[in-house]
């Protein structure tokens, strides 16, 4: 009798069991354990990050948060840890800041116009929770450099190539374009005078080289190299029929750190000319 009913309970246990109505769910159980996922503040830093700009133009340091419910979004600045924003609302003299809002992706921009080097440093996006989190970017305002190689006076023989190499540094991005002129005027690479060219290698620094075959006088003057993202550099040219040969230099002289060698610079004139 006792053996008949351990095996009608058995039967009945394992009918539970294929039925899958057994209050006994592991799964249910550990998942009531699960502490529900935190649905606070927290900043989203593939998309804030650290900048660089150029003098004088809008800058922009972005803050992304997510979750923010009724919380406000603040920007400080570091170097004096002065307030600039809260919310949309700018909290310092210096209009020069605003707050910018992009609800449709949590965004929260500082801008910056006009920056200037003094600008530069750390800018801390802060939220108000309690305590208050924050995540600090870095801005940097740089100014490009540019600089002709062999300036201000360069010394030209009659019927050489004069070689000009333009340098620009310290720019975020290489410039859109670089014009050069001869004497204010935009150089014409299709003149009938012919033999001119520009090589330009753009980078981390920039170099255009203007190349002007079999020197005349008439190529004497003042050139300026111009780019679009930096300031102006201008190089006075003398073209000799060989006089003073201590004032004479060699256009352009090519240093080795920069990355047309002059080898092969040699070669591409010989091309031209041919």
């Amino acid at each position: 009798m006792v053996l008949k009913l351990l095996f009608v309970n058995l039967l009945l246990l394992a009918l539970v069991l294929c039925s899958g109505s057994t209050s006994f769910d592991e799964d249910a159980d550990l998942e009531d354990l699960v502490p529900p996922e935190n649905t606070g503040p927290y900043f989203e830093t593939s998309a804030s990050k650290n900048v660089t700009a150029l003098v004088g133009k809008t800058a922009y340091l972005n803050c992304r948060v997510r979750h923010l419910g009724n919380r406000t979004v603040s920007w400080i600045r570091h170097r004096d840890l002065h307030l600039l924003t809260v919310n949309r609302y700018t909290y310092t003299s210096d209009q020069r800041f605003q707050s910018i809002h992009s609800p449709h992706l949590d965004d929260w921009m500082l801008q910056v116009r006009y920056p200037q080097r003094r600008d530069s440093g750390m800018y801390e996006c802060q939220v108000s929770t309690t305590p208050p989190i924050g995540h600090s970017m870095h801005l940097s305002v740089v100014e490009p450099i540019t600089t002709i190689l062999g300036g201000p006076d360069m010394y030209i023989n009659k019927g050489s190539t004069i070689n000009l190499t333009c340098i620009i540094k310290n720019s975020p991005e290489p410039p859109a374009a670089i014009y050069w002129t001869h004497n204010n005027e935009e150089i014409n690479y299709d003149s009938p005078r012919g033999g001119v060219s520009v090589i330009t290698e753009k980078g981390d620094i920039t170099t255009s080289y203007l190349l002007i075959q079999r020197a005349k006088a008439p190529d004497s003057g003042r050139y300026a190299c111009n780019p679009t993202n930096a300031n102006q550099k201008i190089v006075t040219v003398h073209v000799l029929n060989g006089e003073q040969p201590a004032a004479m230099q060699h256009g352009g002289q090519l240093r080795l750190e920069y990355p047309l060698s002059a080898c092969l610079l040699s070669v591409i004139v010989v091309v031209l000319g041919s």
